[in-house]
């Protein structure tokens, strides 16, 4: 099939037009399953400036890229990141810039994420009980992500999607009360399977949840209608009829979505991952500082980065080790 110029074109064929930048390794909560109690942050000279974040987005940008996620750690805990949302909102190539958020500072800074060009937001909540909230994040204030909700309707964004990660016997028996909660508000949500990256304190073979199983569970509750809608993204919606909610399942384990994988993702350090679930990366950083003023070897470095990108991920609960080391707040959300 040919292709059209300035597009990227992995080794399998596909055509990656999404990237997923990490501004920030910060957060200001702790979630179990995303990193480490104690974990150690980069020094500020070891993350991208935000010119470099926008400098990244640009060259992908030229190459066809036209979905930009920005995420962190928090990315809203980075100091001047609207600046950045602003200088991505303008791009013209850019179909559609959306944002990943735990919500704990979406009640100040919601009506400027819009403003700034902001289409569609994610928002993290993985329970409606406080206690519980509080002790999957560690340190997390259910009342402000619930208040940053209520901001995001308000400012008027084209989607609010809420994301859950469900564990068993951590938060598994909220599933009804979550879709229920997304329903009320009218916004969507989606299950995502956990994902064997990192060290974390739980036992990933046992605590483990296939959609397959929550999409039961909810069967016997919502006659869900199997919907069309993409998001660009690996999840597969569910709409729930008579209400403006629709279910999402992203399904690394129980339905991988490589095939069809159509995104890499930047972390905060520059590192361009391929995956996320290899190691296979490509250094951005060091071109970045040695080419201040051209960003020409950046674009070619990240063309050559499309013959290495893999297959596919390679997952598997009964691992003594995890599939990569590095924790979500790294890689990026």
């Amino acid at each position: 099939m040919p292709t059209k110029p300035n597009t990227l074109i992995d080794a399998h064929g596909r055509q990656v037009d999404y990237i997923r930048l990490s501004i920030t390794d910060r957060c200001d909560f702790r979630c179990t399953y995303c990193m480490g109690e104690d974990v150690s942050f980069l020094p500020k000279d070891e993350v991208l400036s935000l010119e470099e974040c926008a400098r990244i987005v640009k060259a992908f940008v030229s190459l066809g890229v036209s979905k930009v996620r920005i995420t962190g750690g928090e990315p809203l805990v980075r100091k001047n990141a609207n600046w950045l949302f602003e200088e991505i909102g303008q791009l013209a190539g850019v179909r559609e810039l959306v944002t990943t958020t735990n919500g704990s500072q979406l009640e100040h800074h919601a009506q400027a994420l819009k403003a700034s060009g902001v289409k569609r937001i994610n928002i993290s909540l993985d329970s409606l009980n406080a206690e519980r909230f509080k002790n999957i994040t560690r340190v997390g204030d259910l009342d402000k992500v619930l208040r940053g909700i209520t901001a995001a309707k308000q400012a008027g964004f084209e989607n609010i999607k809420l994301n859950t990660v469900l564990m068993r016997g951590i938060n598994d028996d909220e599933t009804l009360d979550l879709v229920s909660f997304a329903i009320n508000h009218a916004v969507d949500i989606s299950f995502i399977e956990e994902m064997p990256i990192g060290v974390v304190d739980h036992h990933r073979e046992s605590s483990f949840i296939s959609n397959i199983e929550t999409l039961a569970t909810l069967q016997k509750h919502y006659p869900l209608v199997s919907s069309t809608l993409s998001t660009g993204g690996p999840a597969r919606y569910w709409q729930v009829p008579d209400t403006n909610t629709k279910i999402g399942f992203i399904s690394p384990h129980s339905h991988n979505f490589c095939e069809a994988c159509n995104r890499v993702r930047i972390t905060c350090k520059g590192e361009l991952y391929l995956c996320l679930g290899q190691d296979d990366k490509i250094e951005l950083m060091p071109i970045l500082r040695a080419h201040p003023n051209d960003d020409e070897p950046l674009r070619q470095a990240i063309i050559e980065s499309m013959k290495i990108k893999p297959k596919g991920h390679d997952f598997d609960l009964k691992r003594a080790k995890p599939a990569v080391v590095r924790f979500m707040s790294h890689t990026g959300g």
